[in-house]
């Protein structure tokens, strides 16, 4: 989350639960110094909410300073977007761009290879102001999959096609990659997007397959096979990036991009692509108060088959925000009847709401955005931005508290920002 040079950013509160546990937030004293120098600075006119994360699954330690640094890096192109007055959308593309450009994270770049050995993404943004949509899933051979998802989504706010056609707002596979080159997108070779590191784990893991499936004789060994797969291949690989975006003129949006479980099926389409499961962004309007964006990571099957992106967004129009979110992951994810069969259900979300507010002072009416964010996960790396003159940044890694099982608890931590500005 950021707050821009132009705004007087305010970390009213932060908090942090897990179950029936609580615990102070680390965030916490680098944002009373926030709030401190806040106080006496005038508001300006230009600014915005960004948070952005690198993903849900057991991050190294070793390679906590490169997850941390990408996600500076792409809040700040998100921030640079907002300050050229670019809406959310916009922002949360550029945020998006960066995350897949990296090599340590599995979007773009560097994402997963499938059974064949070959990347193929996943990938959705949603603009709270059109509430339209657009994805891409399975696709391979280009390098930035959200930019088409953007463009399908720009694309589909033009209106209808000649003959009164549709326009597509999801497309996938070898469609998708040709609609992306025809509307100038250049493509990028799959063998160019594999990594080091990625071809290493695909090689890695295509050996404890075949082992495997040599010590396959009965039932029992081939339910025990499908939770060591589970083990070894899902919940490490499980980081889709995405980010969640607030602007100026109050709009949200929330992309989604990923790489998509190691050792997939080709084919497979994760909830990054999916309609409310990998992301959702609404604008307040007469039915809701609040304006909400999310953004998703984990399991995509256990994501999709619940919907988590929208039920999360429903959960923030609650006057009690933090206790309904934890209500909804809890009966509407983790003791879902769609997921019964589930030994452990895996995700986590960023979750950010945010409404108008008008505060009457003696020497003038301020306006501005009163911007909520809470983040629920597994182990989950985030970057952080709120000040006030857009210098100081901060990024965290949220982690279950010690002791508790991962698929089986929650960790909710979050905070407040008032962020205003003087009219005109």
């Amino acid at each position: 989350m950021i707050g821009l040079s132009s705004y007087a950013g305010v970390m009213e509160s932060l908090m942090n639960s897990a179950e029936e546990q609580q615990a102070s937030c680390p965030l916490a004293n680098s944002w009373s110094k926030t709030q401190e120098s806040s106080k006496n600075q005038k508001p300006k006119g230009v600014g915005g909410f960004v948070l952005v994360h690198a993903g849900a699954g057991y991050h190294s330690e070793s390679k906590a300073k490169e997850y941390k640094h990408v996600c500076k890096r792409a809040c700040q192109r998100a921030v640079d977007q907002l300050k050229s007055g670019a809406l959310a959308v916009e922002a949360v593309a550029a945020a998006l761009v960066e995350l897949e450009d990296s090599p340590f994270t599995n979007a773009g770049m560097g994402s997963n290879l499938n059974l064949s050995g070959e990347i193929e993404c996943d990938a959705s943004i949603m603009d709270g102001k059109s509430l339209h949509y657009g994805a891409v899933g399975a696709i391979s051979g280009i390098k930035n999959p959200v930019l088409v998802a953007n463009r399908l989504l720009s694309e589909a706010q033009k209106g209808k096609l000649s003959a009164g056609r549709i326009p597509p707002c999801f497309l996938v596979g070898r469609g998708a990659h040709d609609w992306a080159v025809s509307h100038g997108i250049p493509p990028c070779p799959s063998e160019k997007m594999a990594t080091k590191f990625s071809l290493s784990a695909y090689k890695r893991n295509k050996r404890k397959m075949e082992l495997a499936e040599k010590m396959d004789t009965g039932h029992n060994q081939t339910k025990k096979r499908r939770q060591s797969s589970e083990n070894e291949y899902g919940s490490g690989c499980l980081d889709t990036v995405g980010a969640v975006v607030v602007d100026l003129e109050g709009n949200v949006a929330a992309a989604v991009s990923s790489g998509g479980l190691a050792m997939k099926h080709p084919g497979r389409v994760g909830q990054a692509a999916h309609y409310g499961c990998g992301c959702w962004a609404e604008n307040a309007c007469n039915m809701n108060p609040y304006s909400t964006a999310v953004s998703t990571s984990g399991c995509g099957e256990h994501l999709i088959r619940t919907m988590l992106a929208r039920e999360c967004s429903a959960a923030m129009q609650s006057e009690d925000a933090h206790q309904a979110l934890l209500e909804a992951m809890q009966n509407k994810f983790i003791s879902s009847p769609f997921l019964a069969s589930e030994d452990r259900v895996l995700g986590g979300v960023i979750v950010l709401r945010c409404c108008r507010c008008v505060e009457a002072q003696p020497s003038q009416n301020i306006q501005g955005i009163l911007g909520k964010t809470l983040i629920v996960s597994r182990p989950i790396v985030l970057g952080l931005h709120a000040t006030a003159d857009g210098r100081q940044r901060f990024t965290h890694i949220s982690r279950l508290p010690p002791g508790t099982v991962p698929g089986q608890s929650l960790a909710i931590e979050g905070g407040v920002c008032r962020l205003m500005m003087s009219p005109g």
